[in-house]
Order: structure tokens, then C-alpha cells, then sequence
């Protein structure tokens, strides 16, 4: 082996070990930190109700190996084994186990898919996986009943609006269970002092968001650590000291006897031991601001048994002071370091909080990419990992829904009993999904998918059978929470595909505008004009609109389409592809750009002479490569294509109900004239660059029912007016902005 190939081999071996042991580092303050801070309030609020304890210490012992078995089989087995392996190019989430079923079958409704996507690499990554009966049976019935696609995606934006909803729980109840705390050095301490010092906190905690995951990771990871050896060593000094046999409680049999004793005080139980699995789905959902093997590392090795530990503790404290019951986990820190561990405790419930603020951003990038959100602003905080971002609008509304909660409850039962609602939920939709993927992305038998959903499906179902009875008692806030962000996801998801169907269906076929320049006087200044619009073919009708109104335009006209997929990244060689319209005199071109739902948009100037320089590139194509001649609905259009001065030219016929023809010819493209083209580009780019696009009304048609009336004109025009505006969205400087004003009758 040559000695500097060796030597190159070892140090990419060694960069990977140190990213991977940084990233698992920084893991501890983002994703783990909800679920390390469960020990606090899971006994509290799983006696909180009609079960009690007795001498022989039975429901202690059951209560305990509940624990132990749902922590082992829920986010052991089933998250970090098998869910952890269904991320989408190691993006995680309910949306990635979407995106993976859209591109393997017919069962997504967010999908931009064109005929330009064909052959793109992006949508054929990974090993091609032989197709099974199982497979076959569920992709037919998904093409076939258009109903169960609409089911499966308001299936999924509930799963988001759970997420979402479990965001503002999530910070709610860690934080005002860690302050409560103090009552047990102060008990006259006032109600209000303990609520106001969580809001204080709570407001600090969302002031941070804006330094950005890597800098609060890494901020929050000493914090969770030293936390998680606090309650490592509590917990062993305390089975020692108290109660060795607590172990024993490890075995199945004390679960199984738990139910037998206690009956249905034991089952409505299960709503207080499933916060021990709060934060799971964490280890998911914020998969894309880490890697697989940095998650599974940090939670196998380090999170998983100390929490074991923690938890077998404060059971064999319990054991002798069963009087102690509502305030266990602080009375069983010893005495001469309760003040260090409290503090601590109340830094970690921040940390804890982080999780699931990173997760309900990370999730809402991926919903407003795919328009099912309304535009928002997306920081992206990090050049390297580039999954971290913060939401300026999200994060002071989820700050305000928090303290609304916390100052609204003050009771951590009531808010426990919404949280664990929320979580078991998520869980079962997670469930569900993986089936899907089981079968149609793995290809596995359908024996296996569900062996899968029997495992943990049924666990996850008996802990939402007792979750659901406690809808009463708090467990209502999550529900509503969830409707409404569906509510409003959906209607401007179906609001944007009413604007983009208008827009198809009024686009202008290009002869037809161009026979009518003599007539309408039209004139070319110079300069480029980059026209943004949704048509991938033809002329958008606000183009038309503007040149009736106003015939002029520059002397080079690019029309842009920026379409988001269902991939999390678009590589950059393929996110443009650039196209002639019409004639070589006319200056016409259509730049389709193409981004996938985690892909970091460029700013303004870069996009614009990414945009340019890709239609300089398109025009040197004499020298080094050749075009591909596309007739899209009837319009012609010459596309770059690798080296080679043969190309296949493409007709297709306009499919308006006759039968859709292609032919093939080979055709020798010429380069003269092409130099000239690029001069004049740069002559026009040195002139001046201007945008256009479409500041359109949305409006229902006057035929339509009063229901859609009140969706498109009230809800989603109450959207449209509060949300971002595309310019804003985009960045375009407002001094170059031309925009056309435009009602569109949906």
C-alpha cells in the first residue's frame, strides 16, 4: 500500500471519529435532554391518582419494571434498532418517513414531481430492492383510492401537529416540575413565586434559541452530562443504602403482577409511567442535526443506564418513605448535596426543553418547504451541519403558548396528563408509518411489518388506551393544539394547490403572446429579468397580464420555477437545469430550479448569479457539450446536456385528451451565434437585473360553495396576508422588485 494513501486513510478514519464523538457530544444538550429529565415527575404523576402503596412494596416493584421494560423496548428496541434506520439521506421525523414513501410509491400529495426529475439521481438513491407481493398489493391500493392518499397525509400533518403541540408541553412541565422542587427546603413558599421563577426561565430558555443548535449544544451538553452522573450516582448510593432487592423489580413478573394486584388502578397508572419515554421521538426528529451512529452512541453507552439507574434509586428510596410519595426524587437526594443537584436539575429541564424546540423547527422547515405551512423566516445557524436553523415566529409563539400553559395550569398533573397524551400519539403515527416503510421501502415481507407493529403497537396502544381517559384532565390541550395546526396546514396546503392549478390552467402558450407584439406595441429595454412563477411550460398569466397592461420588457427574460421535492437534498449539479424558449432571437429562457425540504436556499445575490452564470453555461454549450431539444405541452425548449456534439432531439405532443406521441431525432448543434449570446447576457447582466413576480388576491369563484368561500377567502387570505410575502421570502432586494398585481378566481 502506498505509505501517503495509508496515511490519507487514517486521517479521514480519525476526522470521522472525532465528528462522530463531537456530534454524540453535542447530542446530550439537544436530544436527549427531555427524556433525562423524566425521573423528576414519572412516580409523582403515576400515584398521583387512586393506586397507592402497601408494605409489601408490590406496586413499587411493578411500577419499576414497567419503567425499565417500556425504556428498553420503546426507545432501546424500537427507535434506536429499527426507526433510527429509516431516516431519509439522514434527515429523521414523521415528514422523512413521508418523503421515503413519496418517492418509493404513488401515496404522496406534496410531491413536485416532473417530467425533469425522470433521471435524477436524487430519487434513485440507494440500492434498488427487488419488488414483493406485499409491496405490490399496497402501492395499487394507495394509486387506486385517491381517498386513502388524503388520509395517510392528514395522518401525518396530525403527527406534526402533535410535535408541535408537545412543543409547548414539553418546557411547560419539565420546567415548572424542577422549580416545584424547591418547596421541599421551602414549603410556605408561595405558589406564585414557583410559577413566576419558571416563566423567568422559560422566557431566558427562548431567548437563547436565536445563537443557534451548535452553540446551545454545546452549551447545554456539560449540563446534561453532569446531570445524568447526578442522578447515576443518587441512584446507586440510594439502592445501596436503602434497598439492594430492588433489581430484582428488572424481571417481567413484577409487571405481570403489577396489573394482577391492582387491576384498573393500575392500568389508569400507565398515563403517569409513559413519561418515561417523553423525548423518545427526539432521537428522530432531530436526526438531521446529527447522525445515526452519534445518536445510538451517546443513549446506548451513556443515557440508557444511567436513567436505569436513576430510576431504580428513587423506587428503592421509595421502599422505605412511602410518606415521601409526591416528592420523591428530590427527598431522596442526600442531604449535603441537594442544593448542587437542584440546581442542576432546574438547568437540565431547560436542556430538556431544547429537544423538542429543536425538533417542532426542524419539523415546520420541512412542512413550509412542502407548502403546508405558511412562510416563515429559516435561520440556518450552522455552515456544517446543516439541519440547524431557528424560526423566529415559531419560537416567540411556542414562548407564549408556554407561559400561557404554565400560568393557566400551575398543576404539573393536569400538564402531565396533556404530555403524555401528546407523546403516545406520536409514537403510534411513527408505528404506523414504519409499516408502511417496512413494506414499501425495505421490501420485507408483510409477516415482519407486522410482527413490527404487534411488538410496539401494542404496547404504545395500552398506554394511549389509559392516556385517552385523562382527556378531562388536561389531555385536551394537545388534541386542540394538533387540530388547529391541521386545520390551518391543510387549507393553505389547499389553498396553494387552488393558486398553482389556476396558474397551470391560465397559463399563455408562447406564439400567442409573441403574435401579438406588433399589434400591442412591445417594446425591449435592456437589462435581465428573472420572472418567478409556478408554470414549468408556457407563459405564466401574470407575465401576460403585465405585457397587456404595459408592453415592454427586458431584453432577456428568464423565467424561474423554484420547486421544493420530497428528498431532503437536491446535489448542486442537479438543483438547475436551464432551457431555451422558442426562437434564439426571442432571448427566452426557463430556469427550473429545484430544491429538496432541508436544503439551505441561497441568498438573493448568489441565487441571482447562480441563475445567470447557469444560462451563461447553457449558452457555451457549443464548445463542451450540447443541448436536448423538448417540446413541453407543444413549446420547444433546448436543455444542457453532457459533452457531446450528437444529441438525442425530444418531441412530445401536448396532451390534451389525443394520444401522446414521442419521437427521437439526432441532431449537430451548430456554436455559431452562441459566443455572441453569452456577450450580449453580459452586456445585460452589467445593465441591470430586475425581478417580477405575481402579488396575486386568492379568491374563490362566485359559483363556489360557502364553504370553500370561507377557506379561501377568510382562512386562507387571513394566511396569506400574515405570513411572509414570496418577495420577503425570497430575499429580493425591494429597490429591483416589478410585481404585478393579479386576481386569480379558484
Amino acid at each position: 500500500m502506498d505509505p501517503e494513501s495509508a496515511s490519507s486513510t487514517r486521517d479521514s478514519k480519525l476526522k470521522l471519529y472525532t465528528t462522530t464523538l463531537c456530534l454524540a457530544y453535542q447530542s446530550f444538550g439537544v436530544v436527549y435532554g427531555d427524556l433525562s429529565i423524566s425521573p423528576i415527575y414519572v412516580y409523582k404523576s403515576t400515584f398521583s391518582g387512586r393506586l397507592r402503596l402497601h408494605e409489601d412494596n408490590d406496586e413499587i416493584l411493578g411500577v419499576l419494571s414497567l419503567v425499565f421494560w417500556t425504556l428498553t423496548l420503546i426507545p432501546l428496541c424500537k427507535y434506536i434498532i429499527f426507526v433510527l434506520g429509516a431516516d431519509d439521506n439522514g434527515e429523521g421525523g414523521t415528514f422523512a418517513l413521508y418523503s421515503l414513501l413519496c418517492r418509493h410509491a404513488k401515496v404522496g400529495l406534496l410531491s413536485t414531481f416532473h417530467a425533469s426529475d425522470d433521471n435524477a439521481s436524487f430519487y434513485n438513491s440507494g440500492p434498488s430492492l427487488k419488488e414483493t407481493r406485499s409491496s405490490s398489493i399496497l402501492k395499487q391500493f394507495f394509486e387506486k383510492h385517491w381517498s386513502s392518499q388524503i388520509v395517510l397525509l392528514l395522518f401525518v400533518l396530525l403527527g406534526t401537529g402533535m410535535v408541535i403541540g408537545d412543543g409547548v408541553l414539553t418546557p411547560s412541565m419539565s420546567v415548572l416540575s424542577a422549580v416545584y422542587g424547591v418547596k421541599v427546603k421551602i414549603p410556605n413558599l408561595h405558589e406564585n413565586y414557583t410559577v413566576c421563577i419558571a416563566c423567568v426561565i422559560l422566557v431566558g430558555l427562548f431567548a437563547l434559541q436565536h445563537y443557534g443548535t451548535h452553540r446551545v449544544g454545546f452549551l447545554f451538553a456539560p449540563i446534561l452530562i453532569a446531570w445524568l452522573l447526578s442522578i447515576s450516582g443518587v441512584g446507586i448510593y440510594n439502592i445501596l443504602h436503602w434497598n439492594p432487592r430492588i433489581v430484582s423489580a428488572l424481571s417481567p413478573y413484577y409487571a405481570y403482577n403489577f396489573f394482577k394486584e391492582t387491576g384498573k388502578d393500575g392500568w389508569r397508572s400507565l398515563g403517569g409511567i409513559v413519561l418515561c419515554i417523553t423525548g423518545a421521538e427526539a432521537m428522530f426528529a432531530d436526526l438531521g442535526h446529527f447522525s445515526q451512529i452519534s445518536v445510538r452512541l451517546a443513549f446506548t453507552l451513556f443515557v440508557y443506564p444511567c436513567l436505569i439507574l436513576a430510576y431504580m434509586g428513587e423506587a428503592a428510596y421509595l421502599s422505605q418513605h412511602k410518606e415521601d410519595l409526591q416528592s420523591s426524587f428530590y427527598k431522596a437526594i442526600p442531604e449535603v448535596i441537594f442544593w448542587p443537584v437542584f440546581i442542576i436539575a432546574t438547568l437540565a429541564t431547560v436542556v430538556g426543553s431544547q429537544a423538542i424546540i429543536s425538533a417542532t423547527f426542524s419539523i415546520i422547515s420541512q412542512c413550509r418547504a412542502l407548502s403546508c405551512f405558511p412562510r416563515v423566516r429559516i435561520i440556518h445557524t450552522s455552515n456544517q451541519i446543516h439541519g440547524q436553523i431557528y424560526i423566529p415566529e415559531v419560537n416567540w409563539i411556542l414562548m407564549f403558548l408556554c407561559l400561557a400553559v404554565v400560568i393557566g395550569f400551575r398543576d404539573t398533573d393536569m400538564i402531565g396528563n396533556a404530555y403524555g397524551l401528546a407523546v403516545i400519539i406520536v409514537m403510534l403515527i411513527t408505528t404506523c408509518l414504519m409499516f408502511l416503510v417496512i413494506v414499501m421501502v425495505w421490501k420485507r415481507t408483510i409477516l415482519v411489518a407486522i410482527t413490527f407493529v404487534i411488538i410496539f403497537g401494542s404496547i404504545e396502544l395500552l398506554y394511549f388506551s389509559a392516556c385517552i381517559t385523562k382527556v378531562h384532565k388536561g389531555g385536551w390541550v394537545p388534541i386542540v393544539l394538533s387540530l388547529i395546526v391541521l386545520f390551518f396546514m391543510s387549507i393553505w396546503h389547499y389553498g396553494t394547490l387552488k393558486k398553482r392549478s389556476f396558474e397551470l390552467q391560465n397559463k399563455v402558450c408562447l406564439d400567442t403572446l409573441l403574435t401579438l407584439g406588433p399589434s400591442l406595441g412591445i417594446k425591449r429595454v435592456r437589462g435581465i429579468c428573472l420572472i418567478y412563477s409556478n408554470v414549468v411550460s408556457g407563459v405564466p398569466p401574470m407575465f401576460a397580464h403585465f405585457v397587456t397592461n404595459f408592453p415592454a420588457f427586458h431584453e432577456i427574460l428568464v423565467f424561474v420555477t423554484i420547486q421544493s421535492l420530497t428528498v431532503p437534498k437536491v446535489p448542486a449539479e442537479e438543483q438547475v437545469l436551464v432551457s431555451r424558449i422558442g426562437s434564439p432571437e426571442y432571448r427566452l429562457f426557463r430556469c427550473i430550479v429545484r430544491y429538496g425540504y432541508r436544503d439551505v436556499r441561497k441568498d438573493t445575490y448568489a441565487f441571482e448569479g447562480h441563475v445567470v452564470n447557469s444560462v451563461a453555461e447553457f449558452l457555451k454549450g457549443n464548445s463542451d457539450g450540447c443541448v436536448e431539444s423538448r417540446a413541453y405541452g407543444g413549446e420547444m425548449t433546448a436543455i444542457r446536456q453532457p459533452s457531446s456534439q450528437l444529441v438525442d432531439v425530444v418531441i412530445r405532443q401536448p396532451e390534451n385528451g389525443a394520444a401522446t406521441g414521442t419521437s427521437r431525432r439526432k441532431v449537430r448543434f451548430s456554436g455559431v451565434g452562441f459566443n455572441k449570446e453569452v456577450e450580449e447576457l453580459e452586456a445585460a447582466r452589467e445593465a441591470g437585473l430586475a425581478y417580477m413576480m405575481g402579488n396575486t388576491c386568492v379568491m374563490a369563484s362566485e359559483t363556489s360553495s360557502y364553504l370553500k368561500k370561507f377557506v379561501i377567502d377568510i382562512v386562507y387570505g387571513f394566511l396569506r396576508q400574515n405570513c411572509r410575502r414570496p418577495a420577503t421570502s425570497l430575499g429580493v432586494p425591494h429597490t429591483s422588485l416589478i410585481e404585478v398585481g393579479m386576481v386569480y378566481r379558484v
